[in-house]
């Protein structure tokens, strides 16, 4: 007998939810098929057979919370199936409409398709979707849940909006203005997502500086050189490796804001692994650019566009989401003007960049119209004063504002 357990989930994550079994008890299995998908705060990870054989039996059910080392599943490598039997299985639909070209057929297993995430396949079962009619919009035609939810949308419409039925068949009329509610269970993400930033608020003494960046000579230099870095690079010049190159110089310069705090510790940290929080299908991630200081402009877009890619198709890894000495977080891809960030624990601060906005502003004594950008810092005042928290900030507009001293700092 061979033992499937849940794995080391990565750095912090002690708990992983069941969210589906993709074995049955009797199914036969092979080394390296995945057996079953967990959902962690982080990302969704499939677990995968050790030994070869058949699954004698589960430990525990879809929906269940498991931590590290506990056990989900028995395989019996010489073969023989448990004489338990398995759960039964639920009833389904006795039919199904004609018309919807999305759904499965009675064959095959229409919803485990292996090019689409797991949150899609998910959605795909609940409603017998099946995938090999669903044009996938990620990477390489992977199936994300929007596109399941595409699918549905004209059957669902459809059956909430039938033929009239005859008036001897119709059911008693539902009353207008219904208050029905509808609750959903948080996902393991969003339960994480909603602790943490309670826990973030508790445990810190979290104050926020404001600032305002003229945006003119970055957005002047991306101008003049976006043919040549494209043609180089093969993609464009962003505005965030601008702003990841100016962290790095002002967190050389006040190094408390790099650092955190262990028990009654500080621990400054000589390294920069800067995180750019990205919002994803299940909640915000903040994948890290390890050694960020090492990287050039280039490096940076080209590592931010992927981490991108691989949070819309599902596919970061915790290698990808691990550690962090300082995270940037980007609101104006949404259109925020301003807000206030709060803080990744452990680390003691975090940048929010805003959309960029024309304002008239005063320059030497001339009113003119500018691109203009909030920013805001939020800091663990335990560790960091006002004053240096506010002094950062502007180290971060003089790099923005001239962007030359960047070469300087490199």
């Amino acid at each position: 007998m061979s033992n499937i357990v849940v794995p080391e989930l990565g750095e912090s994550v002690v708990e992983a939810r069941i969210a589906k079994w993709l074995k049955k008890p009797g199914d036969r299995v092979e080394v390296g098929e995945p057996i079953v998908e967990l959902e962690t705060e982080k990302i969704d990870l499939e677990v995968s057979a050790e030994k070869s054989g058949v699954l004698a039996s589960i430990a525990r059910q879809e929906g269940d919370d498991v931590k590290i080392g506990e056990l989900l599943a028995v395989v019996d490598e010489s073969g023989a199936a448990a004489s338990a039997p398995a759960p039964a299985a639920e009833p389904k639909p006795a039919a199904k409409p004609a018309a919807a070209a999305a759904k499965g057929s009675a064959n095959g297993s229409p919803a485990d398709d292996p090019r689409a995430t797991p949150t899609a396949r998910r959605v795909a079962k609940d409603h017998d979707v099946n995938l090999g009619n669903v044009q996938g919009s990620g990477s390489a035609g992977r199936v994300m849940k929007q596109d399941v939810q595409a699918a549905i949308a004209p059957v669902a419409a459809k059956a909430a909006n039938p033929a009239p039925a005859p008036v001897a068949a119709r059911p008693a009329a539902v009353p207008a203005g219904s208050r029905g509610e509808t609750r959903v269970r948080m996902t393991k993400r969003r339960e994480t997502i909603a602790r943490r930033l309670v826990e973030a608020q508790h445990n810190a003494a979290m104050l926020t500086t404001f600032n305002e960046v003229d945006m003119t000579a970055v957005m002047g230099l991306r101008e003049r050189q976006k043919e040549s870095f494209k043609k180089r690079h093969g993609m464009n010049l962003g505005i965030a490796s601008f702003f990841v190159k100016a962290s790095i110089a002002a967190l050389k310069a006040f190094p408390q804001l790099n650092a955190e705090i262990q028990g009654n510790e500080i621990v400054y940290k000589p390294y920069f692994d800067i995180g750019m929080a990205v919002g994803a299908e299940g909640g915000l991630v903040v994948p890290v650019l390890r050694d960020a200081e090492k990287m050039a402009f280039a490096g940076i877009e080209k590592a931010i566009r992927e981490y991108a890619q691989k949070a819309s198709d599902g596919t970061l890894t915790l290698e990808d989401l691990a550690g962090g000495t300082f995270t940037i977080t980007n609101g104006g891809v949404f259109g925020s003007l301003l807000s206030t960030p709060i803080l990744n624990p452990p680390q003691v601060a975090i940048l929010g960049l805003h959309k960029i906005q024309e304002r008239a502003v005063p320059v030497n004594g001339q009113v003119v119209i500018r691109p203009m950008m909030y920013v805001a810092l939020s800091y663990d005042h335990r560790i960091v004063d006002g004053r240096e928290a506010v002094q950062f900030l502007v180290k971060i507009k003089e790099f923005i504002e001239d962007p030359g001293h960047l070469l300087l700092e490199s």
